[in-house]
């Protein structure tokens, strides 16, 4: 259900631009973007006995566009540990999730152009490590192999220095046999949103 929902996200961010790939025109994305995220939340779905837990996020992301269509990202995302109403064994439940970092390389596909809205698709590789949290177990610093994929919109300002930028991913960590039990020893999969603004260097 979860990656049906991922697919339809990603799917619906680059069909809803395509009726205006002729329309060309207006601002379009520098050679190197910078973008800042002030606000996000990953959102980790619970797994056989490991629990369901919510991270506020904040981050930054720099993209090098080869061209007009294809462009090469380097992002770190920041997870900050929220109380969620943890239900883990007999941890009390307004607990905070282990804080957390992701660090990602992706490749950005943005096949449509509409004046200054471009929407685009990602996927990219990377890793994530979750910071030690006695209270639930957590007892050292643990490093996860991790992929995503999903897709967003970016928004140019007319002087095409700055703009805005929404993004959604479907993240999936791949667990280990040591893994604390909180987190658990399957595959873990984490929906990820967050607003950003771009400053972008022009062409």
């Amino acid at each position: 259900m979860s990656r049906r929902l991922a697919v339809l996200v990603m799917a619906g961010s680059i069909v809803g631009g395509g009726c205006a790939y002729a329309q060309e025109g207006g601002p379009t994305p520098g050679t190197l973007e910078i973008t800042y995220i002030p606000g996000g939340v990953a959102f980790f779905t619970s797994k056989n006995d490991a629990p369901s837990f919510n991270n506020y996020g904040i981050g930054t992301a720099a993209t090098y566009n080869i061209n007009r269509l294809i462009g090469i990202e380097g992002e770190v995302f920041g997870a900050i540990g929220v109380s969620s109403d943890i239900q883990f064994g007999s941890a009390p439940s307004n607990i905070k999730a282990p804080n957390g970092v992701s660090y990602t390389g992706n490749l950005v596909v943005s096949p449509f152009n509409y004046r200054s809205l471009i929407p685009y698709g990602t996927a990219g590789l990377g890793g994530f490590t979750m910071f030690e949290r006695p209270g639930l177990g957590v007892t050292t610093d643990e490093t996860f192999f991790t992929g995503n994929f999903g897709g967003g919109v970016k928004w140019y300002a007319p002087n095409n220095r700055w703009g805005l930028r929404g993004d959604y991913r479907f993240g999936i960590t791949k667990s280990k046999d040591d893994a604390p039990a909180f987190f658990g020893q399957d595959t873990r999969y984490v929906h990820r949103v967050y607003g950003a603004v771009v400053f972008t260097t022009v062409r």
